[in-house]
């Protein structure tokens, strides 16, 4: 184990003891505390913290949205906004759901990000089958126009295009070339899809977003090559992008977390004058130990080191992280992260009764260090 390793395995049993003693008699519903939020810390430093939400949090779960309004000064849509729920027919869009986060999001002065514009995966089959049919650039822009439009001058960042990248499907450059865009388009659509947005909604910082980017396997390397080379052809065409959206899906107890690597990728994404923010984060604790004492003092760890590396860059924006609290994450309910045991997943900042854990110290901890 390096030096570097070694440091932040104990800044993670540090937190565990902290959070242990934040624990001790806890019941359920928010702990009370007098300590700085994740909020106040990021904005110490000049970042933002904030977590992905949905519309029945707000509607059913006052003590959670209680903590997230104190946690959070920035918040995302967790699928209500994606195009599947906005758009099943052609010609209607329906932003019931995703307006009720929009409205939680101005009553509380919280910022809003805008998630997606453009994904591979939640397309409506609709759309799927017309684009087949005819490759009609409106399929694309008409959507982002009337999106953007609707939520023109109060959404913070949009994720333009999500995953556009996949290495094993063969193309020279690792693009998804299984996308229906790509397919009807071809790498085009990244250019259409980009310059839409800037002019439907001119102030709103401009993201592309992909995961597993962080750890050190042969597929997180070439994830990494072909991000680089999305990022380097918009650029090279002066598509108005103004940031990677690192979306930090943290798998530690399958594939292990090289710091020089990341901070490689880090260094290059800045060279190219992209902002940065960590805009999914969460640890698949899956395969971890059985002791949950030991788990949560290595997801805590996994979680500092990474925010360490990312945090040293003066492009980072913040960190946000996809859920809150354990008792909403997809995790323990997707096969393969969920435990067969039916315990819930523990990969976000709070238990499932609202309680602070080890990873939430280690993020207080790595905003508190960021210079």
């Amino acid at each position: 184990m390096s030096g570097v390793s070694r440091r932040y395995v104990l800044s993670g049993l540090m937190g565990g003891a902290l959070a242990g003693s934040a624990l001790s008699g806890a019941g359920v519903g928010p702990a009370r505390s007098a300590e700085p939020t994740l909020r106040e810390r990021a904005e110490a430093k000049g970042l933002l913290y904030g977590c992905a939400i949905k519309s029945s949090q707000i509607r059913d779960d006052q003590p959670f949205m209680q903590m997230v309004t104190s946690e959070c000064d920035i918040v995302v849509h967790e699928w209500e906004l994606k195009r599947n729920p906005v758009q099943q027919e052609p010609g209607k869009l329906n932003f019931y759901l995703p307006d009720m986060v929009a409205a939680y999001a101005r009553r509380n002065g919280k910022k809003l990000r805008g998630h997606t514009l453009v994904w591979y995966y939640d397309t409506p089959r609709w759309i799927v089958d017309a684009l087949k049919v005819k490759a009609d650039p409106e399929l694309l822009t008409g959507y982002i126009d009337g999106v953007c439009g609707h939520y023109r001058g109060r959404i913070h960042s949009w994720d333009v295009v999500n995953e556009g990248v996949e290495p094993n499907e063969g193309h020279k450059d690792g693009l998804r070339v299984g996308s229906p865009w790509f397919q009807a388009f071809g790498a085009d659509y990244l250019d259409i899809a980009f310059r839409t947005a800037r002019a439907a909604d001119p102030d709103a910082l401009l993201f592309y977003s992909d995961y597993s980017v962080e750890m050190a396997s042969d597929i997180n390397e070439k994830r990494r090559t072909a991000v680089l080379k999305v990022l380097e052809r918009l650029k090279s065409r002066n598509v108005p992008i103004d940031a990677l959206g690192i979306q930090g899906h943290l798998k530690p107890f399958v594939d292990r977390f090289d710091e020089r690597r990341f901070a490689r990728f880090v260094e290059e994404v800045q060279s190219m004058g992209l902002k940065m923010m960590f805009t999914e984060l969460y640890v698949a604790d899956h395969h971890g130990p059985e002791d949950i004492a030991r788990r949560d003092a290595q997801v805590a760890s996994v979680t500092r080191a990474v925010l360490d590396v990312a945090l040293a860059s003066p492009v980072m924006l913040g960190v946000m992280t996809w859920g809150l609290s354990d008792r909403y994450s997809w995790l323990s309910s997707y096969p393969e992260y969920r435990w067969a045991d039916g315990q819930l997943s523990r990969g976000l900042p709070l238990d499932a009764e609202l309680q602070k854990k080890p990873m939430y110290y280690a993020i207080a901890q790595a905003f508190d260090a960021r210079k």
